[in-house]
């Protein structure tokens, strides 16, 4: 509820303020017909107010009910609304991508594994961004949004824990992926708008190829930058575990296909990377987003720029106590 720019946050307790004008009169004829001293035990302590025709009586019922009419106003809470604004921000719309397949088990980056690797790297990626919202898909056999666009970095990081190899059925669908991704960021209003396709195989699932995906892209205006995590030959891999409990591991070879990863690139004007180790993999971000154009979006949250004057209201109730309490009190019969 607003009047002239001063919002109420609880209006109804404005029915009690008009309650209480309306029947004062009521009530004070009520009073006028018992002894002063029950109702008001210290109406008799207060002297007149000389040259107006108020009786001693009538100045402390008429307190009274200033400091009921103050109270019920900071109950509703007012607030001057000073103006409004919105919150505008400068950044990217970007979807990253995960393969979890379980070929991201291979330990590359001893003592850790890829997916651990690529955890670590996003969470490091996402503390140094500010104004680029966020989104995550995960991806095996079959592809699921993690999170929609996001500028709420916290709960991005909380979703990102979770990750497990093993969860999705195996496989590598890269069109699902890059579908799903598609998805999330056509409706989007940012100028730039980027996927990180992060993965370590050739695609060997899905219904949708990748090459048809990456022309989806091209036509919602995204660019997509796949990055290829891991060594290719053969790499620890874990294969069970031995008598004591420990992991076992076997070199494997996993078949990758850059040269598909290359053209999903070229088809949306984006750039193929390889990431061998962890310091390549970490800058590979860096060097995407510094190119990038960034544009300006705006969030949708409202923000009132508003002066809180309920406590004006209740200060000046207490004033007014403290007076009807001092009138009435014993302290003034001292000299």
């Amino acid at each position: 509820m607003n009047i002239l720019n001063i919002r109420f946050e609880y209006p109804y307790f404005l029915l009690i303020t008009i309650l209480i004008i309306v029947f004062s009169p009521l009530l004070y004829k009520l009073i006028k017909k018992r002894r002063p001293a029950v109702l008001l035990p210290y109406a008799s302590r207060i002297k007149g107010i000389k040259g107006i025709g108020i009786k001693k009586n009538d100045y402390s019922f008429i307190l009274q009910i200033i400091i009921l009419v103050l109270l019920s106003i900071s109950s509703a809470m007012p607030r001057y609304v000073k103006g409004e604004f919105r919150y505008f921000t400068e950044g990217i719309d970007i979807m990253i991508v995960l393969d979890c397949s379980t070929s991201m088990e291979a330990l590359d980056f001893d003592p850790k594994n890829r997916i651990t690797v690529a955890k670590e790297v996003f969470k490091d990626f996402i503390d140094s961004r500010k104004n680029d919202r966020i989104g995550l898909v995960v991806f095996a056999r079959q592809a699921y949004t993690q999170s929609p666009l996001t500028l709420d970095y916290k709960a991005l990081k909380s979703l990102i824990d979770p990750i497990r190899t093993g969860v999705i059925e195996d496989g590598t669908a890269i069109g699902n992926a890059i579908a799903v991704a598609v998805n999330r960021l056509r409706e989007s209003q940012s100028k730039t708008k980027v996927i990180f396709l992060v993965t370590d195989g050739d695609n060997n699932a899905g219904n949708i190829s990748p090459i048809e995906a990456a022309e989806l892209a091209k036509k919602f205006g995204i660019i997509i930058y796949p990055i290829m995590i891991g060594r290719e030959g053969p790499v620890p891999y874990p294969v069970g575990k031995d008598f004591f409990g420990r992991t076992v591991y076997k070199n494997v070879e996993f078949t990758t296909n850059p040269t598909l990863l290359k053209e999903i690139a070229d088809k949306t004007g984006g750039k193929f990377f390889e990431a061998k180790n962890y310091e390549e993999f970490k800058n590979t971000f860096h060097k995407i987003l510094d190119a990038l154009e960034k544009t300006k979006f705006e969030e949708t949250s409202v923000y009132e720029n508003t002066i809180d004057l309920g406590w004006y209201f209740l200060l000046l109730s207490y004033l007014l106590t403290i007076v009807l309490l001092f009138a009435a009190s014993p302290l003034k019969k001292f000299p």
